[in-house]
């Protein structure tokens, strides 16, 4: 059901509309409702990460576009992977599989900020890019828009849409490990206004690069009519079912046993796809939602989008890490390090379980509107959202000697890596261990007022309220081990200051808040139910200039974010929730669009030189440190150029400084460099292609994401043939 402010509002407006209908210019209308296709260009004018239709030179923020033109050149076949090649990126490898993203050194994943075409997308799981049509990601506060969470900034899953043309596509990939992925892309005109539009995905492979297997399927589909009329309707569905594999990780190592942790490193011994987990060992997941929205158009400049969205998510993780056994265990019979490290040391394998469901409803309405009043020009958005989100969490059960000994895991050897041995995962027993269920709601505006030709003026306001309750149990025996409630209300602003001496210039200072509260990761307690939210701020100058010829675009910022209160946990370690400080400054940039008519470059380049604790927590990362997983430097660069009309080539190289893991613990995972190359044939008038990629050419061996314990490697080199067809 949505929001009675919004139905009320679009009852009241649609009235008005009546008397409108016969002045709206349709054509007009029809052209805005077209944006251009993410598979035709990697530059893009316009962005809805900023809840309206909005050309990016008139968001006074910093926000990178990914279209697939850029996703499909690089192979990207998941959002993480796309997210690895952006400046300013880093990746936590977290207890319980919960791979955390890092923006500007502050958490995404973990506080719920990823989206899909505005709408909130938390559950934990390995999301795909068959049916997106770019990827956006909005940097700094922005809880005006999205409400809680949002500190370092937000990602936006755009769903392709149907589109009223007929185009189909197909595309088959061989590759590495025996990778195999097909991809179907089908949109059918089925009236004057309307169309039907219909993505679908298969993958498979032995091994990814970094040690796990592929087994994937997805199916996305999209309906659309009155495409560009007064009121416009959607029906949408979206499923992706993973049945993958996991490296949960790899432990790091020491010169010798007795060398201080300060001296811990990666392994240079270990290839990346080498895995020492059980045959056994699985990572499913299954995410399903389906959409419905309505746009009412009052005129050319102002219009009404509503949207309902129900999802439903289930993970299943059945994971091994493993550790070096002790010394009574090697063959040496001494405690593992780098100079005794070989193919018969000799491992042991720990179970790492998760099993959880989420089950959630949203539905927003956004009012976006160009008017005149006052003697002044206004751009006004206004809406207001609701959010209901259940998760239940379920935990192994206390074992008998009989399944102890069914299930444990037996040890393995560094010699004999993907040694097949298996345990029945399917016979242990499982129990709730806690339950999450939360409601909020939220109501914003915002206006931007072009107080002179050349200058504009923005400035927001939102309200957020939130209830949430936790209940734990003892999983073996049913039992309630405590209830929690949390019961959240704040303010977020937001303020800014665009100047325009011309169309080819943006010049922006802005101010914006945002705030975590505790249920962030679904998960209250006794040390954190009554804590109060986590407060950010950002502050950024900024500027996006355009070439001449408007194909080439670069975008620019000086920031500085400042989060207050900071919650210090471990989930592995019984830490009293306590305040901190924190604060990240530097600049980023990107580059993109075309330099001559076969000449295409994306540069993406993050410069955080200046990151700090500046009140810590016993425990927790030290003051005065440099906070983990924020690498002073980061970023990518991809171009590729049209030698001929049937032959292009591309290259690209993705670098990252040196980073500590998670909790700081003395040592760091040294900085690296990558590089991509494409090569592509087109045949058949433009119809056929055929390309190949080749990702990480040198092999280069760096850690990807990153724990205290263990790291999770990134792909060693790979090599993939895709042929396109279209009709």
């Amino acid at each position: 059901m949505l929001p009675l402010g919004a139905m009320l509002l679009a009852g009241s407006m649609g009235a008005m509309a009546q008397t409108e209908t016969k002045t709206l210019a349709p054509v007009v209308v029809k052209e805005k409702a077209e944006a251009a296709q993410g598979k035709d260009t990697i530059k893009v004018e316009r962005t809805t990460i900023g809840k309206g239709n909005q050309e990016l030179r008139n968001i006074p923020q910093s926000i990178t576009v990914l279209t697939e033109k850029l996703i499909t050149d690089r192979n990207f076949d998941t959002v993480r992977d796309v997210l690895r090649n952006t400046g300013g990126i880093s990746f936590l490898a977290a207890e319980g599989g919960e791979e955390d993203i890092k923006l500007r050194g502050f958490s995404l994943q973990g506080s719920g900020d990823v989206f899909a075409d505005g709408i909130r997308d938390p559950a934990f799981y390995e999301r795909d890019t068959f049916n997106n049509d770019r990827v956006e990601i909005l940097r700094g506060s922005a809880a005006l828009l999205f409400g809680r969470g949002s500190t370092g900034g937000a990602v936006n899953q755009v769903n392709k849409q149907p589109l009223l043309i007929d185009q189909n596509e197909v595309n088959v990939t061989l590759g590495s490990h025996k990778y195999r992925r097909a991809t179907g892309d089908f949109n059918v005109k089925t009236g004057d206004s309307s169309a039907l539009r219909i993505n679908a995905m298969a993958n498979t492979a032995d091994n990814n690069g970094a040690g796990s297997s592929i087994d994937k399927r997805g199916i996305a589909g999209a309906y659309r009519f009155g495409i560009g009329e007064v009121d416009e309707f959607s029906v949408g569905f979206y499923q992706l079912e993973n049945r993958n594999g996991i490296n949960y990780g790899i432990r790091w190592i020491k010169p010798t046993a007795a060398s201080p942790t300060s001296t811990s490193q990666l392994n240079p011994n270990l290839d990346p796809d080498a895995y020492y987990g059980m045959d056994s060992d699985y990572n499913h997941g299954r995410a399903s939602y389906g959409t419905l929205g309505h746009i009412h158009r009052f005129s050319a400049d102002t219009e009404l989008k509503t949207t309902i969205r129900k999802g439903s998510y289930s993970r299943d993780q059945r994971a091994t890490l493993w550790n070096f056994a002790g010394a009574a265990a090697q063959p040496n019979g001494q405690a593992v390090g780098l100079n005794n490290f070989g193919p018969g040391t000799v491992l042991t394998r720990g179970a790492q379980n998760k099993v959880q469901d989420m089950n959630n409803l949203y539905g927003q309405s956004d009012l976006s509107s160009k008017f005149e009043a006052l003697g002044y020009k206004h751009e006004l958005l206004a809406g207001i959202d609701y959010a209901h989100e259940e998760r239940t969490v379920y935990g192994a059960q206390t074992l008998t000697a009989a399944q102890a000994a069914v299930l444990n895991r037996p040890t393995t050897t560094i010699g004999t890596p993907d040694d097949g041995a298996s345990v029945p995962e399917g016979t242990r027993p499982f129990g709730v261990t806690n339950n999450y269920t939360s409601n909020g709601y939220g109501i914003y505006g915002q206006d931007v007022v072009q107080l002179a030709p050349k200058w504009k003026l923005l400035g927001g306001l939102r309200f957020d309220h939130m209830t949430a309750g936790y209940r734990a149990y003892n999983a073996t025996s049913g039992a309630g081990t405590g209830t929690y409630f949390m019961n959240i209300a704040k303010w977020s602003k937001r303020a800014g200051v665009l100047f325009q001496p011309n169309e080819l210039q943006s010049f922006h200072v802005a101010y914006g808040t945002s705030f975590n509260t505790s249920g962030d990761a679904y998960s209250l307690g006794a040390t954190n139910a009554e804590t109060p939210p986590e407060e950010s701020q950002n502050l950024e100058l900024g500027a996006r200039l355009d070439s001449a010829d408007k194909r080439f675009t670069t975008r620019l910022a000086l920031f500085r974010t400042t989060k207050m209160h900071e919650r210090n946990t471990d989930p592995l370690i019984p830490i009293a929730v306590l305040s901190g400080k924190r604060h990240a400054q530097g600049i980023d940039l990107d580059f993109t669009g075309r330099i001559t008519p076969q000449w295409e470059v994306f540069g993406s380049y993050a410069w955080i030189p200046v990151a700090r604790i500046d009140v810590g927590a016993q425990g927790a990362e030290g003051q005065g440190q440099r906070p983990s997983l924020t690498p002073k430097y980061s970023g990518t660069v991809w171009t590729t150029y049209q030698i001929t009309p049937q032959i292009r080539v591309g290259a690209g190289l993705n670098f990252k400084g040196e980073q500590t893991p998670n909790r700081n613990p003395g040592f760091s995972s040294p900085s690296y460099v990558t590089a991509d190359l494409l090569a592509e044939y087109t045949v058949i008038e433009d119809k056929f292609t055929v390309k190949a990629n080749v990702t990480n050419v040198t092999n280069k061996l760096y850690g990807d994401a990153l724990y205290t314990a263990f790291y999770v490697p990134g792909a060693g080199r790979t090599m993939q043939v895709t042929a396109k067809y279209k009709f």
